[in-house]
This record gives C-alpha cells, structure tokens and sequence, in this order.
C-alpha cells in the first residue's frame, strides 16, 4: 500500500509541474498573437485615451511576467477573471457551458467502449472470418474519416435529405445523435482495433493454453484469462480519452452548434478572450493530468507486474 501512495504522490507532483508549465505556455502563446483584444472589442472609433483607459483596467498595460503572476495568483484562490469580451465572471461561464459538453463527450465515450469492446473480442475470437475482416474493413474507413468531413455527412443525410433529425442545438435527446455520432465513430475504430490486437496477443500466451489444457470452457477461458488482461490497456486509453474528447469536441460543438465548452473556446480565441482561454485549457489541462494519474492507478491495481515493478524501484 506504501508504495502505490507514494507512486500516486510522485505522479500528483508531476501533474501539478505539467500543468504549470501548460499555463505558462499558454499565456505566452496568447500574449503573442497579434492584434490587441482591447481594439477587437472596443468601437474602432474610440479614442486614444480610451484604449489606454481600458488596457489599465484590464491590467494589459503591464509586463507579462507581472500579468501571468497575478492571473496565477487569482487562479490559486479560485478566481479565473473576468471575460474581455461580456464582462462575465470566466468560471460561470465555464460552468454553464460544461454540463453540456460533459453530457455530450461521456455518451459518446460510453457508447464507443460499450460497444467497440466486445466486438474486438469477437472480432479476435473469430480470426479471418468474414466477421473478422469486415471489423478491419469498417474500422479503417472510420479512421480514416475527419470529424468535421463525417458531421457534416451526417447532417446532409439524416436531417437535410431524410428530416429524421435537428441540424444543430441541444433541444433534446434527438439532438444528441448526430454530434455523438460523430465523436464515437472514428474512436471506436480505433478503440476496437487496439482491444482486437490485445486479445489476439494474448491468445498465443502459455497461460491461456495452459487453461484450455486444464479443461476449463471457452468461456471461462476468454472472460478470466483473455479478456481480464485485454482490458489494461483499453481501460488506460478510457482515462486518457476523457480530456482528449473534451479537448476534441471544439469541431464537433462548433458544426452542430452546440453550446459548450469547445464552442466558447473557439468563439474565445477568434476575438483573443485571453481569461476565457485560459480558463478552459487549464481546466483540460487538469482533467488530463487527473485521467491520466487515475488510469495509472488502475492499471497497476489491474496488471500484477506493475506492482512489483514498483516494489523493485521502492527497494
């Protein structure tokens, strides 16, 4: 038990670090844009000394450092800014737009494990059967198919050419079809292939001979021994997927118009919304290190070899 709360400790200590240097990063990238935000929002009439009035006010007038001292500080107490833009405070901003966006990203990770699971399962039970082969066909045509490209697909064949479906906006369960579609395909392709790889694996392994030499079924045989081990690495690309899909759903909200987070990031960063830009990605930026620490944790709880790897570097 010692070593895994040390294991977490080390791996919290890191996360922290990333997710420093990601802000640090970030307020640099942003400082460095071009154009001044305070033109972007202002009357282009506006005066001289107005500008400056509101460059002050916003604290834009003074050094980076200075400026990245004192949002980190305000984020430190749990304060985020305000938004250039509306005025609005960023953290209720934020917290109007999340729910939507985490209702969105976590049907459609649900689904994609739900479903890609046990066909890669079968997929591998099944070698060089026409089940078989038609999963690597299907999977490559999915990967190989941008989100944006398969939204708009979407939309043209169910709501345009049949109306069975609302173009855009979250009005209801029907709404979420479309935009789920299109988050899940391309990653259950790819999430089918890697667990249709693992149990091939391990289907050639001495222990799951050894099981069928035993007389244990088939069943037995696949669920204890194939499928268990299988499921590392798929559960370790769950955790790591939650804040890519957050962090990927800027397309997929901004085709279907649906009003989240990546929608406001986007919206965000084409009129250089600095606080509200900094705000979402350091909130991506935890969640990955969060995901991350947690599918470590897993794994090892998961993968006997893990745990006396840690032992070994404890010793």
């Amino acid at each position: 038990m010692g070593d895994f709360l040390a294991f977490t400790a080390k791996r919290l200590f890191q996360g922290a670090l990333v997710v420093l240097t990601v802000s640090f990063v970030l307020f640099s990238i942003m400082h460095m844009m071009p154009g001044d935000p305070i033109q972007l929002i202002d009357n282009p009439r506006a005066s001289e000394e107005t500008i400056e009035r509101l460059r002050k006010e916003w604290g834009l007038d003074k050094p980076f450092l200075v400026q990245y001292g004192y949002w980190l500080g305000n984020v430190l107490r749990g304060d985020l800014g305000r938004s250039i833009t509306t005025g609005q405070s960023v953290t209720s901003l934020i917290a109007g737009r999340f729910p939507f966006t985490l209702k969105l990203t976590l049907t459609a990770l649900l689904l994609q494990y739900l479903v890609a699971t046990p066909l890669g399962l079968w997929a591998a039970y099944k070698r060089d059967s026409w089940f078989d082969k038609c999963c690597v066909v299907v999977t490559s045509v999915l990967r190989a198919i941008p989100f944006f490209w398969l939204g708009i697909l979407l939309i043209l064949v169910f709501s345009v050419h049949f109306g069975l479906l609302p173009v855009s906006g979250a009005s209801g369960p029907a709404s979420y079809i479309l935009p789920v579609l299109t988050l899940m395909l391309p990653r259950l392709a790819e999430t089918l292939r890697i667990t249709r790889s693992e149990v091939l694996e391990i289907l050639r392994e001495k222990h799951v001979a050894t099981a069928y030499a035993k007389g244990l079924s088939e069943r037995a045989v696949m669920i204890r021994h194939v499928l268990r081990n299988a499921l590392v690495p798929v559960t370790v690309m769950f955790f790591l997927a939650v804040p890519w899909l957050i962090g990927g759903s800027i397309i997929t909200e901004t085709i279907f118009a649906w009003p989240g987070m990546g929608r406001l990031l986007w919206k965000s960063v084409s009129v250089q919304d600095f606080p509200v830009v900094q705000g979402i990605v350091l909130l991506i930026a935890i969640l990955t290190v969060v995901s991350t620490t947690l599918g470590d944790l897993l794994t090892g709880l998961l993968d006997p070899r893990i745990r006396v790897e840690l032992r070994r570097e404890q010793a």
